[in-house]
């Protein structure tokens, strides 16, 4: 057994069952022991940054680690946007980076790199492999490390010579340390808080808005009074109807701050303060009040799970029903392309557990409360603000979930940055249907130029337009062996969004905008 394959191994009794990869020359024993073991499923991306972001979707739905094959130091720093994103989202990714022979790095071939350097930024855990009889438990340790609370990124850099000498030995697996508790201080200050008759809201965090978490928090709510919120920035919520309802913070500084004026509390659970993306001369940079009391009652690397349900006991809420979120879709409009009416579309047409994953900062503000009554779903977003995310985390996404559907909404200049994952989306056969907001601008950033309040000329505009070509995203699709059309009307959107979920295929559709 040579080192490639003792790492495989290792892998698959480790429990990785997916490999999103973008291998070269340094890999290639990797990629050869991939064929020899079984277990691990190989998945093939155009790009880096679609492997990353796949990962990170797989991660999102599994809580399991998957593991990215990457070339190099370059090829890795392709991938760093949606490693960004990654770790923001606090899930378990296993990055697996050829590197050249330990011998021949001192020739300083073209691609030669410092792999460590450009990880430390994102990897909780790093190690470059040293010989082949130390790569499996090298492996191994990567594996334990990317389950430590509340998730982790590990990187295991393996030079060539120890990918191809012989010596290998399949690494030993440890046990995942179980999630600490916070401590009982915690418990019984957030229990003080919302007994105290003061305007309370609850920001749930990593985990905190999924399953029984969700549940206990729904109970704590209706038990007191509070209000649940999730950050703009989240990494999975489960919502629909049924289940406790929970609502996201606005991306627009003054619409979050409206949202959150009348609390005097906000208790933290896995979730960290709630801050304006960037600074600006004209708003605050805390989204709460100025007098709101902040306190954490779990942070992102306890059991934010068992702390709602500890809270529960202290408010002895364990049997208050939660209010359920009404079941109830909006109507089918027609007539002309508006955002409102796109909204309404999808909430009347969302299928039962479908996963949303929604990159349209945008044109899509509306969707997710227009999909609130609908049946129960999840729901995916950017959690690091690099954008390029949307559709490799529906690859990753539905290869976790073969049987659900995804519908990714993204704008044009997103989906542009991993068109790629289109591809991967075709050849993997992959339930997704994808609608693009065709605006032909990065219109986010015509909203921050226009609060400048000075005119803009055309110097300003053109770095913001995406025009003069038109961008043909049915036929950037065909070109990828992804079916596509483009809707002018309410009523061809609806059927083509309908036709879309029905085909379980990928497929796109473009709305001009």
């Amino acid at each position: 057994m040579n080192g490639a394959e003792s790492i495989v191994r290792t892998l698959s009794e480790g429990g990785v069952e997916v490999c999103f990869a973008n291998p070269g020359t340094s890999e290639i024993h990797l990629v050869a022991a991939l064929d020899h073991v079984k277990g691990i499923r190989g998945v093939p991306c155009l790009f880096e940054g679609v492997a990353v972001g796949a990962a990170d979707g797989y991660a999102r739905m599994t809580a399991k680690p998957a593991c990215s094959l990457l070339h190099l130091g370059p090829g890795f720093a392709n991938g760093l946007a949606n490693l960004h994103n990654a770790s923001r989202a606090h899930v378990p990714i296993l990055n697996l980076i050829g590197d050249h022979a330990t011998y021949h790095r001192k020739y300083d071939a073209p691609l030669t790199a410092d792999i460590e350097a450009l990880a430390r930024t994102y990897c909780r855990w790093l190690r470059t492999s040293a010989a082949a009889k130390e790569a499996g438990q090298d492996c191994a340790d990567a594996i334990a490390n990317t389950h430590a609370a509340p998730g982790s990124i590990s990187t295991l850099i393996v030079p060539a010579d120890v990918a191809w000498t012989d010596g290998g030995q399949t690494g030993k697996l440890s046990t995942p340390p179980a999630t600490p508790l916070p401590n009982m201080a915690s418990i019984e200050g957030a229990a003080a808080l919302l007994k105290n008759d003061q305007q309370t809201a609850i920001l749930l965090g990593d985990r905190a808005a999924q399953g029984d978490a969700l549940i206990a928090a729904g109970r704590i709510a209706a038990a007191t009074g509070a209000k649940l919120f999730v950050p703009f920035s989240f990494s999975r919520v489960e919502r629909g109807a049924g289940l406790p309802a929970v609502e996201r913070i606005a991306y627009v500084v003054d619409q979050a701050v409206s949202q959150l004026h009348e609390f005097r509390q906000l208790i933290l659970v896995g979730a960290q303060q709630p801050v304006a993306f960037f600074a600006s001369p004209s708003t605050p940079s805390v989204v709460t009040p100025p007098d709101c009391n902040i306190f954490t009652l779990a942070r992102s690397d306890n059991n934010c799970g068992a702390a709602l349900e500890a809270l529960t006991a202290s408010l002895s809420a364990s049997r208050v029903a939660f209010r359920p979120v009404e079941k109830g879709r909006p109507g089918i409009p027609g007539g002309d392309i508006t955002l409102s009416g796109l909204a309404a579309v999808v909430g009347a047409l969302l299928p039962p557990h479908a996963i949303v994953v929604d990159e349209s900062i945008t044109s899509g503000r509306g969707m997710m409360a227009a999909a609130r009554g609908a049946a129960p779903h999840d729901w995916l977003v950017n959690t690091g603000g690099s954008i390029g995310i949307g559709m490799p985390l529906s690859v990753g996404a539905s290869i976790a979930c073969h049987d659900r559907p995804v519908l990714c909404l993204s704008g044009d200049g997103s989906l542009m940055y991993t068109l790629q994952s289109l591809w991967t989306a075709a050849r993997e056969g992959l339930n997704i249907t994808l609608v693009v907001f065709a605006n032909r601008s990065y219109s986010i950033l015509k909203g921050e130029l226009s609060r400048l309040g000075q005119d803009s000329g055309r110097g300003a505009l053109d770095l913001l337009d995406i025009d003069r070509p038109d961008l043909d995203f049915v036929a950037l699709a065909k070109g990828m062996g992804v079916p596509g059309r483009r809707v002018s009307t309410l009523e061809e959107f609806a059927a083509e969004l309908q036709s879309g979920f029905d085909s379980a295929a990928p497929n796109l559709i473009e709305v001009p905008l």
